[in-house]
């Protein structure tokens, strides 16, 4: 007899190992990825390579001792061979001989096994790379001081900053922190070469020295730049503005690895130019351009980069224009030079899509649920997917062949759970056009029961939740806890077209409230909902919409709130890492226009604010500083209005450690539990039956 399954809780949510984005050897036989695993009992996570067969067999651990084992890349064919792929590098922090890395560091292992060997060491330490074309040497990513000259200068004047006693963060620059961390003081991201095969000790060349270059300042990764096919150059991203800042619009420069020449190649004032990848051939290099210019929500698109020559006077234009999809990096060219790859959203789910560039069509290449990641060698693509019922799942796609799966990872975690039923919903919302709504049941729904209903909003604004898994705010997990939950992609929401996601520029809460109100109203007439359980919740902008709403909304519909890291005052948002990015959404800046900035403000409306709400905030989330929730639970506190906080003083945007985690589901479950009202208490022990 089968064994019963269980509901999902956030303790099973924890015991699932999570792939990350997979990287093909060269004759396509292989992939490595990350495997990341959690410990509730330590509270913490490792990650190891993996080896994945796309022929068959089953996968096998490549590494184990390291904490966190990343970022892996096989190494390409040396040029002019058929050789190649005998190293995977990775980026690691590790303890060798009784010395651990301070630093993320570069490490290279042989694909058949045996010890993993660090490459340098890089004082600065290594956050992203590419490996050249000769397989021997690698470009990476690295934080320096711009004014010092060689890699002694650099591991001399790191050493001291870190041994210095005071604690004191100084800087007139426009950017000082990003997302959860500060930006290195007084350093710069620029691109260093290294020499793999010096097993000696090889020092790092810092390519951009003696120059103004650099790469982003956010988050610099290996879609900033790339490498010509043939070695002697690269292309890389960056902010041509003398003052740096998050909304400023990137060019395309060439490095040439000879001469140390770099010259611009793409840069207009009005259009954001990102994640360059060379042709083949090397005469192209498409990128990803927005034209902000003309708006600062205009959506990234295929662009391609002719280089001048016999016959061509070379430019750039924009390939995608009449395809309203935002493309998404990083974007892959195929063996031929005649099509490209990448992901886009599409009406609440994300394809992998090949864009023909001779007659500018896009095609499904491989669908969703959720493809989040790929890799394509020798005519064989891997790609990372996931979808509401199950987290990412590796899927291998040979020529003539369907996709065939080459992992079993979390499958009998998975058979064991019971993880309800999703209905994809459409309903008419504001200005009468169609919005999407998932509906997420609990296990074993019976219709001639009563549910509660949460209504689960998403951040962004401009992002989805789609057929995709989610580990913070997982809605199978919601619903095993006897909910039916609605999570709408309102007015706003990207995967829609443009039109829709730019309809609430400057009228923030307006049209994603009547589309709130609406999916409410249509499930309210549902003889399965509990009209006096019904809750809203929603984190970052989705937490800025239940502060909304409670200000808004009509007490007495919605039994409680829960508001995770929302934005509840513009005026103190000014604190935010991102603070020259919401007065282009909200229309003016509060010294133009205080009036404007406050209709759209939850705080401004604090005095018809009745609800009760959890309002839940860590102290390193530096994209809405914790200050607005201690603001908003503050108020609540001095309104007389029912408010618990929690606050964590280890976490960002989101809650990141296993035991913080558990606490989180389990504030959040008794908060709305402890709002139910008797009849409400009653229906529950009804649904527990």
């Amino acid at each position: 007899m089968p064994t019963k399954r269980q509901p999902i809780t956030v303790e099973h949510l924890w015991q699932i190992d999570r792939i990350g984005a997979p990287s093909l050897s060269p004759d396509g036989a292989q992939a490595v990825a990350s495997v990341t695993r959690h410990s509730m009992e330590d509270n913490q996570a490792t990650a190891s390579l993996w080896l994945f067969s796309t022929l068959g067999g089953k996968p096998r651990a490549l590494t184990h001792c390291g904490e966190k084992d990343g970022s892996p890349r096989w190494s390409p064919h040396p040029h002019g061979t058929g050789n190649g792929g005998e190293q995977i590098a990775f980026i690691a922090k590790r303890e060798q001989q009784g010395h651990k890395d301070d630093e993320p560091q570069l490490y290279v292992i042989a694909p058949d096994g045996g010890e993993a060997r660090r490459v340098g060491p890089v004082a600065t330490g290594v956050e992203a790379f590419r490996w050249m074309p000769d397989g021997q040497r690698i470009v990476f990513v690295s934080w320096v001081r711009a004014a010092l000259v060689g890699a002694k200068a650099q591991a001399k004047a790191h050493a001291e900053f870190k041994k210095r006693k005071e604690t004191a963060y100084v800087t007139s620059e426009s950017m000082a922190r990003y997302w959860d961390r500060f930006i290195p003081m007084d350093r710069v991201p620029r691109l260093h070469l290294i020499d793999v095969t010096d097993e000696g000790g090889a020092k790092p060349h810092d390519l951009f020295e003696g120059t103004p270059y650099e790469l982003t300042r956010t988050e610099p990764d290996a879609d900033n730049f790339d490498i010509s096919p043939d070695g002697r150059r690269i292309v890389f991203a960056f902010d041509p503005a003398t003052v740096k800042q998050y909304t400023n619009r990137f060019a395309l420069a060439e490095l040439d690895l000879k001469t140390g020449r770099i010259e611009e190649i793409v840069r207009d004032a009005d259009w954001h130019c990102n994640a360059p990848r060379y042709s083949p051939d090397g005469n192209r290099i498409a990128f990803v351009a927005s034209h902000m210019g003309l708006k600062h929500t205009m959506p990234p698109q295929l662009a391609v980069w002719q280089r001048p020559g016999r016959e061509s006077v070379g430019g750039w234009e924009v390939v995608s224009a009449q395809w309203d999809h935002a493309v998404h990096a990083p974007l892959q060219w195929e063996d031929d030079g005649m099509a490209l790859l990448f992901t886009a959203e599409q009406r609440g789910r994300q394809h992998l899509w090949r864009f023909d560039l001779a007659d500018r069509r896009a095609e499904v290449a491989a669908q969703g649920g959720w493809v989040s990641h790929y890799d394509k060698a020798a005519g064989t693509l891997v790609t990372l997917a996931e979808a509401s019922d199950h987290p990412g799942q590796l899927f291998a796609h040979l020529p003539g062949r369907a996709a065939r799966r080459i992992e079993t990872f979390n499958n009998r975690l998975l058979a064991g759970l019971d993880l309800g039923r999703v209905e994809e919903q459409w309903f008419e919302g504001a200005q009468g056009d169609e919005v999407q709504m998932w509906v997420f049941l609990p296990p074993g729904f019976d219709a001639k029961r009563k549910y509660p209903l949460l209504q689960v909003i998403h951040g962004g604004p401009h992002t989805s939740v789609g057929d995709n898994w989610h580990y913070r705010w997982n809605n199978r997990v919601f619903a095993a806890q006897g909910y039916v939950v609605a999570v709408v992609n309102y007015h706003g929401s990207s995967g829609f077209g443009y039109a829709f996601l730019d309809s609430i520029t400057h009228r923030w809460g307006e049209l994603e409230l009547q589309d709130v109100e609406a999916a409410t109203d249509s499930l309210l007439r549902k003889p399965w909902i509990d009209h006096k359980r019904v809750y809203a919740s929603g984190g970052s902008y989705g937490g800025y919409m239940v502060a909304w709403m409670n200000g808004h909304v009509k007490p007495g519909r919605y039994a409680a709130y829960v508001c995770h890291a929302g934005c509840f005052d513009w005026v103190g948002m000014f604190a935010e890492d991102a603070y020259v990015w919401a007065p282009q959404e909200l229309g003016a800046s509060y010294w133009a226009d205080m009036a404007r900035v406050h209709a759209q403000s939850p705080h401004a409306f604090a005095g018809q604010m009745h609800t009760p709400t959890l309002v839940i905030h860590g102290a390193l989330d530096y994209r809405v500083p914790d200050a607005q929730g201690l603001a908003y639970f503050h108020t609540l506190k001095a309104r007389g209005v029912a408010a618990r906080l929690v606050w964590f003083p280890d976490e960002n945007h989101w809650v990141l450690k296993p035991r913080n985690s558990r606490l989180w589901y389990r504030e959040f479950f008794e908060w709305l539990r402890g709002h139910e009202g008797a009849a409400g208490k009653a229906g529950r022990a009804a649904v527990r039956r």
